[in-house]
């Protein structure tokens, strides 16, 4: 008997990392799983991004576990496609139980060379995206009473960070973001929450570009050498924390246990949130 038997479950940016993880997490817990992401890469974006492969390798996964798992390619920027990404889950399961908004995208520059494209990027994708998700299952959470919708922000959501203006705008505009929803939908039956996380072991933060940020001196640094910088970061001395940790809270946050939990940001940071202001 699984805490999600019966459930479905949409995560966007579910082709790998965090959102594989998800997947698979909730997954193992009982509930059927629709799994979206863009699978392509963004040209601003300085590490390789996932591929149909890889949203066609959480599937398997997925359904390894004897669950059934629906992926569709979709880009969270796009308005129409994120609507008929709804659209299929609704029409295959009958219902949206969950929905993890963890979708992102990250790229590196100060604000003073920043272009356009590259200032766009991350927002329309780690800010717009998460509204053009949250928007298109409100309709079906409220119609049935019941639904949670959990969103990845971030530490960057929580503090100023040099050459990620960018991302941290996004991110801290999703905090804001779900705490006005939580107040909109909360007399439906439907909780919106977020997670902040600190680095996370995923490609994400392991490649050469964030590595040259982290050890600034270092010609080809290596991921022993970006330890030191990343683990600075946080109060427990680890340099990054596993995509399973963010995982354990979305399935708590997703769960009866959390009922009146809403309009929340959880920090699962290592302690990084102990140093910033309250």
């Amino acid at each position: 008997m699984g805490r999600f038997d019966g459930k479905t479950v949409l995560i966007t940016g579910g082709a790998r990392g965090q959102g594989r993880s998800h997947a698979l997490a909730f997954a193992r817990e009982g509930a059927d799983i629709v799994v979206t992401d863009i699978a392509k890469q963004v040209s601003t974006v300085p590490y390789t991004m996932s591929s149909e492969a890889d949203l066609a390798e959480t599937v398997a996964q997925v359904e390894a576990l004897d669950q059934r798992c629906l992926a569709v390619q979709a880009d969270a920027r796009d308005t129409a496609a994120t609507n008929a990404a709804v659209g299929q889950a609704v029409d295959q399961f009958g219902k949206i139980d969950v929905l993890v908004v963890n979708h992102g995208l990250l790229s590196l520059s100060p604000v003073a060379d920043m272009s356009d494209e590259v200032w766009d990027d991350v927002i329309s994708s780690d800010l717009t995206g998460v509204f053009k998700a949250v928007r298109a299952v409100i309709p079906h959470m409220v119609a049935q009473k019941s639904g949670r919708i959990v969103a990845t922000a971030s530490m960057a959501g929580r503090t100023g960070l040099p050459t990620v203006a960018h991302y941290c705008a996004a991110k801290w505009g999703v905090i804001g973001f779900v705490k006005s929803v939580a107040r909109e939908v909360a007399a439906d039956g439907v909780t919106v929450n977020c997670i902040c996380p600190t680095n996370v072991d995923t490609d994400m933060i392991h490649n050469p570009a964030f590595y040259a940020l982290f050890a600034p001196g270092v010609e080809n640094p290596s991921r022993d050498d970006v330890i030191p910088g990343f683990q600075s970061l946080n109060a427990v001395p680890v340099p990054w924390i596993e995509a399973i940790d963010i995982s354990n809270a979305m399935l708590f946050l997703a769960s009866d246990e959390a009922r009146y939990i809403t309009g929340e940001a959880l920090h699962v940071s290592a302690g990084w949130n102990a140093f910033n202001a309250a």
